[in-house]
């Protein structure tokens, strides 16, 4: 892979305002720096299924949701085997008939998917599509390059999501926390129990009404200070 490449990568990573973004970035540079590629996409599994995280400009509607349906076909295979798959011409392809078929009506005669390894996913691929039988013959080793630099993009992306993401949790959970400690204030001065007591009956009156103790403690410092509010009226 040419040394500009990795350069337009690591600017895609500082430009992208998130993995969806970076994602849609790399699909666009895959089609610009792999030779015959008309159309890219990436394949991800999550949760036990495979998606497609996103789609280069010029990619049939479809084309890969026909193979996660059907179980069967290129980018599957090589997101869940870990080993690239290569498709020169469709028309004379029989590992993948149902999936064949579909992609010629949509004018897609040759296909090469490449595995990525990304980290905490179960399996990942970048797909790459021609329009005539062939195109992807002398794209195949900048393919393998690109898909390992995209790996290397696409993990950094997703460890940035998960610190976020642990961030957004500790946040909810100081918050939750701050709420409980509200109400059972209020129960203290309402009741005159002391903070054991006040916890307990908290408890006790979320498992009754089947509600999160977090919410019914939001509910209780809601009324109160909608009380509080409407006494000052």
């Amino acid at each position: 892979m040419r040394s500009e490449t990795s350069d337009t990568l690591d600017q895609a990573m500082v430009r992208s305002s998130g993995l969806d973004t970076l994602l849609r970035d790399l699909t666009d540079r895959a089609v610009q720096e792999v030779p015959g590629a008309a159309a890219c996409s990436i394949t991800v599994s999550r949760g036990g299924r495979l998606l497609t995280l996103a789609g280069s400009d010029g990619l049939p509607n479809g084309l890969d949701q026909r193979q996660y349906e059907n179980g069967s076909g290129p980018c599957v295979d090589a997101a869940e085997t870990g080993t690239e798959q290569y498709a020169p011409d469709l028309a004379a392809e029989s590992r993948w008939p149902a999936y064949t078929r579909y992609a010629l009506t949509a004018g897609v005669h040759c296909v090469l998917a490449v595995p990525v390894a990304v980290e905490g996913e179960t399996g990942a691929a970048i797909n790459l599509y021609g329009v005539r039988p062939g195109m992807l013959d002398q794209g195949r080793e900048a393919a393998r390059a690109f898909a390992a630099r995209a790996g290397d993009a696409i993990n950094v992306a997703l460890r940035i999501e998960r610190r976020r993401q642990s961030v957004a949790d500790v946040r909810t959970a100081l918050l939750s926390r701050s709420v409980i400690d509200q109400a059972i204030g209020i129960l203290m001065a309402q009741e005159r129990i002391d903070a054991r007591d006040a916890l307990e009956r908290l408890r006790r009156a979320s498992q009754h009404r089947n509600v999160k103790l977090r919410d019914l403690c939001g509910q209780l410092v809601a009324k109160v200070s909608g009380s509080a509010s409407d006494s000052r009226k």
